[in-house]
This record gives structure tokens, C-alpha cells and sequence, in this order.
């Protein structure tokens, strides 16, 4: 399955808001595993606000990481290995193992995030691969195909 055609088929909602959130800083892809870069975005969001699951997953972290709360959720039907998105840093209001549905709240913006403001720092993975959260959103630039494409 194309990831694009995996990205068409979830119904997904923003994390934080409505409204759709002030991006505060968008994604930069590392060069490398180790190279600088931003592996994910930064949404405007202040303490308390509420982190609601985009789209139907299971929660498969709920924890610290580092000194901050975190909460991984794994996005079903998405490929092998599947989708995984982050939020950091938050206070998880759902245990590891909790399956959710699109708009569940999972977690509380924590204040502590490394935004000059309160912020939610969202990701995106494919196994060990970042990619970018945004394309859940269909906010990325759009890349137009050939008709009859897969």
C-alpha cells in the first residue's frame, strides 16, 4: 500500500484546537539518524489544553521520555510497520493499551516544551523513520500524479 493512499484513507483531525493551531516551527528532516534537524512540528497550544487523538489508534506509550511526558499512538491499517504518532511534552490521561477513537483525548499539554511559548511537539513515524505530521492534516504541498496512477 502507497503511503499516500494510506494518508487519503485515515480520517484525521488536528491534535490541538479547534481552530487548526499556529504552527510554530514546521518539520526539517535530518540529513541523517543523528544529524540536526526537526523530527516533527510544533503546534501553538497552552498548558492544559487538551491533546486529542487524530485519527482511531491505540495508545502504545504513555510515559516519560526524558524528563517529559509523552504519549505514542499507533495508527491501525497503515502498513507494516504502522504509523506511530507522538506528542510531547503532555500528561497522559490514558493508560498504554487504551484503544481510542478520532478526537479521544489522550493527554494534557505539559508545560516545559522547548518553544520560546507552550507548545505540543507533534511527530511522526514509520518504524524509525520521522516523517512529516503534517501530511495527516493533508497540509503538506500537494504533488499532483499522472492520471490512472496507483
Amino acid at each position: 500500500m502507497r503511503l499516500t493512499t494510506v494518508f487519503l484513507a485515515l480520517a484525521l483531525l488536528w491534535p490541538v484546537g479547534p481552530p487548526p493551531p499556529e504552527i510554530l516551527r514546521g518539520w526539517q528532516p535530518p540529513a541523517g539518524p543523528y544529524a540536526a534537524g526537526h523530527r516533527g512540528v510544533d503546534l501553538a497550544a497552552p498548558p492544559g489544553s487538551p491533546v486529542r487523538a487524530p485519527a482511531a489508534g491505540t495508545v502504545t506509550f504513555a510515559g516519560p521520555v526524558g524528563g517529559r511526558g509523552v504519549v505514542t499512538l499507533t495508527l491501525p491499517g497503515t502498513g507494516a510497520p504502522p504509523l506511530r504518532t507522538t506528542f510531547s511534552p503532555v500528561t497522559p490521561l490514558v493508560p498504554r493499551g487504551t484503544r481510542v477513537s478520532p478526537g479521544t483525548p489522550v493527554a494534557r499539554v505539559a508545560e516545559g516544551s522547548h518553544c520560546p511559548v507552550s507548545c505540543l511537539h507533534w511527530g511522526l513515524l514509520r518504524g524509525e523513520e520521522y516523517l512529516n505530521p503534517l501530511l495527516l492534516t493533508r497540509r503538506a504541498p500537494s504533488r499532483l500524479l499522472p492520471l490512472g496512477a496507483p
